[in-house]
């Protein structure tokens, strides 16, 4: 079906040009200042307004009485400016480690428990990988996944674990709760992670995780190949230049910060924390 032709919520749009009025007033709204913007009727209003504080979108400053952005914006914005400075600055990266080891490379970040393929640099020398930009995979079989899972807390994979379980993709992929988290363990220790044949039979990868400025693993780069490309005698080489690739583009991330002022009013300024991106 055509994005174009389909029909807009008009709720929602109303909703959403309330929270882009705030984005130009440092000290927040009453309901009476988005009555008189919007056109709307106050009734209304005030429907949207109370809809968005309730879902953390909008916070009520005590003093004033004004409506501000909340936190809950924060990760919203850092995951959209993520992904963009990803995508701009990893390109050469990956071009770079495709020509250095002749295969295909790949760059996932971590978003709503599994890996999404942003970036992938075809080699004319490797098989053509059943992989596209925006494809969603489990995080256990893949080595782009375990090398961004082998660094969240044990609580966090507890949780992902109960959630999605381990699907069996075929007799090779780690099916065992246990048994996932050993091998997490030694990814963790040298920080990249290989899927030998775990999510396809007759593939192998190699990954290793991208950090934000926080030191999140919050996405990750890699190289695949066949079983025959991907070899024990090469493994080692490389793992070196997937980490290599990894850390430059880590290294050249800055940290991003929105002020605290624009967002939450002078009136009602607090310490923000910095948010990281996905987890």
């Amino acid at each position: 079906m055509s994005v174009i032709k389909t029909q807009s919520v008009p709720a929602l749009e109303k909703g959403l040009a309330l929270l882009e009025m705030l984005t130009g007033s440092s000290n927040g709204l009453t309901v009476s200042d988005f009555v008189r913007r919007s056109g709307l009727p106050k009734s209304s209003v005030h429907c949207l307004v109370i809809t968005l504080a309730r879902c953390g979108y909008l916070r009520r400053c005590e003093r004033t009485h004004r409506f501000v952005l909340d936190l809950k914006l924060i990760p919203l914005a850092n995951t959209a400016l993520g992904q963009i400075e990803l995508s701009e600055q990893a390109a050469p990266h990956l071009n770079a480690l495709t020509r250095a080891t002749q295969l295909t490379s790949h760059m996932a970040i971590y978003d709503q428990d599994e890996s999404v393929l942003i970036g992938k640099i075809d080699s004319p020398n490797s098989c053509p990988m059943p992989t596209w930009p925006g494809k969603r995979m489990h995080t256990h079989c893949t080595a782009l996944g375990k090398a961004m899972i082998a660094n969240l807390e044990s609580e966090e994979l507890d949780q992902l674990i109960r959630k999605h379980g381990l699907p069996r993709h075929n007799e090779n992929t780690i099916a065992s709760p246990r048994k996932l988290k050993l091998e997490l363990d030694k990814i963790r220790n040298v920080q990249w992670a290989l899927s030998d044949e775990e999510y396809a039979i007759g593939l192998r990868c190699i990954a290793a995780p991208i950090f934000d400025h926080l030191g999140k693993a919050f996405a990750a780069v890699g190289i695949s190949g066949t079983v025959s490309q991907i070899t024990g005698d090469n493994c080692a080489f490389l793992a070196a230049q997937v980490k290599a690739t990894a850390s430059a583009i880590s290294a050249g991330l800055k940290a991003k910060w929105i002020p605290p002022n624009p967002w939450l009013g002078e009136a009602c300024t607090r310490t923000l924390p910095v948010t990281s991106p996905v987890y």
